[in-house]
């Protein structure tokens, strides 16, 4: 065993314990520490034989089996835990040396953390991790942030331990500070809008066309061989087909219906709310998922009069094709509104984040992997980058193909009513983007009355307030 480690993992939970086993795979020798010690014991017990680990009882006894400059990841709960660890590992580590937060912090947190971190001489990582348990182990999608010089060390060895595409790791330097975390966090606000499109598929298919769940696990099998190709169509249709042991029911129709949040999506949104920048989809993810977890108001509101939800289809075949089509072109205004804020944050923030490389190291590892984020990095290694992934040819080309279909699904579930807010909501995003005008004039014309917002004029430059309680006389406002 080598006498130093080149690499540490503090958190012995599920994700750091197989962070560490995978390092240790790659060749890497691993010190490990966890706050009590027994699942530092039962690590050892279960995973010494996999690779070179370096087991510590102290923080201080862990950072002296370091190498220079020691780099640790932190794969403990966010917040006030990882501030604790945060402050026990720069007490004992000296100038140089590289903390790594490989854990669900908000953006604006590890901004704080690094410009704390920074003033003491030590560098500060905040590194996004997606791909779940068995990503951390066999291969996740690795976005972290922090400075050039950290990732001189560091880039090595996430690169060695990431997951690949076509041979490419699936992890880059995103950019400095919080950049890292907050392309997570955007991450994962794409997956809410991605589960919330897919369980308004599956509404469809099953309340709308009466079909059973065996049959839409194969309607997704099938659609995960062409352009809906991913991770999460390829989850659906393994869920679907699951057969509940105990009562021989679909395993669907046993779970509660209230889905669960951690806070990421909800992040998405505030801070797109903060910058301006539409994510309908996202939100209406964000809030549907509240809105299922509500039983009381559900209950009591189960009475309310309303269509059934049946839909009258006389082609099966014609109707499970736009479905699948509103989808896509759903799914694509998804990806489109979060690389909207991953742009305006980057502004926002100072930070220079290749949109591309972004794309890239998502195709592998992470929950959101699909093929069509190969396109979505052609779209942004072009010269000429699309203000909005809408306005690439390929997407563009494909959103036109769908709307059609789309158009339709959305209407009649309207019609018969069955919820499709994500559908709905991205739909009337893509009328609003491409619409000449918009009824923001009106909007505008009413916030100077009651409040002389002001207004601008189509017609001539400067700034403009009509005096309504006077004689409506207009004036030029400095």
């Amino acid at each position: 065993m080598s006498e130093k480690a080149n690499i540490g993992v503090v958190g012995m939970a599920v994700m750091g314990s197989n962070l560490a086993r995978n390092l240790a795979h790659h060749g890497h020798t691993v010190a490990i520490y966890n706050r009590s010690p027994e699942p530092t014991d039962r690590f050892m017990a279960g995973h010494s034989s996999e690779g070179e680990f370096i087991p510590a009882k102290t923080i201080t006894e862990f950072v002296a089996s370091l190498e220079k400059p020691r780099t640790a990841i932190i794969m403990v709960k966010a917040g006030a835990a990882t501030d604790a660890v945060i402050s026990q590992l720069a007490d004992a580590m000296e100038p140089g040396d590289i903390i790594v937060d490989g854990g669900n912090s908000f953006f604006e947190d590890t901004i704080r953390r690094e410009k704390e971190i920074r003033a003491r001489g030590l560098h500060f990582v905040g590194a996004g991790i997606s791909g779940g348990e068995v990503g951390a182990l066999e291969g996740p999608s690795i976005m972290p942030g922090g400075t050039d010089e950290s990732w001189k060390t560091l880039g090595p060895i996430l690169e060695s331990i990431s997951a690949k595409v076509d041979g490419v790791p699936c992890v880059t330097h995103i950019g400095h500070d919080g950049a890292g975390h907050f392309v997570k966090m955007v991450h994962n606000g794409i997956e809410y809008a991605d589960m919330q499109l897919i369980g308004e598929t599956y509404d469809l298919l099953r309340r709308g066309a009466g079909l059973e769940p065996a049959e839409i696990a194969d309607i997704f099998a099938e659609w995960n061989t062409g352009e809906l190709d991913s991770y999460l169509v390829e989850i659906t249709a393994e869920v679907l087909r699951q057969v509940d042991e105990k009562t021989g029911k679909p395993f669907v129709d046993i779970v509660v219906d209230q889905a669960g949040m951690k806070g990421t999506g909800t992040w998405t949104v505030q801070t797109a709310l903060t910058l301006g920048v539409p994510v309908t989809g996202i939100s209406e993810a964000v809030f549907a998922r509240a809105l299922s977890s509500q039983p009381v108001q559900r209950q009591a509101a189960g009475s309310l009069p309303g269509p059934d939800g049946s839909l009258p289809i006389t082609d099966k075949a014609a109707f499970v094709e736009g479905v699948r089509k509103a989808l896509y072109a759903s799914k694509i205004v998804a990806y489109a509104q979060g690389f909207d804020e991953i742009s305006a944050g980057a502004a926002e923030y100072g930070w220079d984040i290749d949109l591309g490389a972004v794309a890239r190291i998502w195709r592998g590892g992470c929950i959101i992997r699909a093929v069509f984020l190969n396109r979505i990095t052609e779209a942004y290694s072009h010269e000429q980058k699309p203000v909005s992934l809408l306005l690439d040819s390929y997407f563009q080309n494909a959103v036109n193909d769908a709307q059609e279909a789309w158009r339709r699904i959305v209407a009649n579930a309207a019609l018969v009513g069955i919820p499709t807010p994500a559908f709905a909501s991205s739909l009337a995003y893509y009328d609003g983007l491409r619409s000449k005008r918009l009824p923001a004039a009106l909007i505008q014309g009413q916030r100077d009355f009651f409040g002389a917002h002001t207004y601008k004029r189509v017609d001539r430059e400067g700034t403009f307030h009509t005096l309504w309680s006077g004689d409506r006389t207009e004036v030029e406002v400095d």
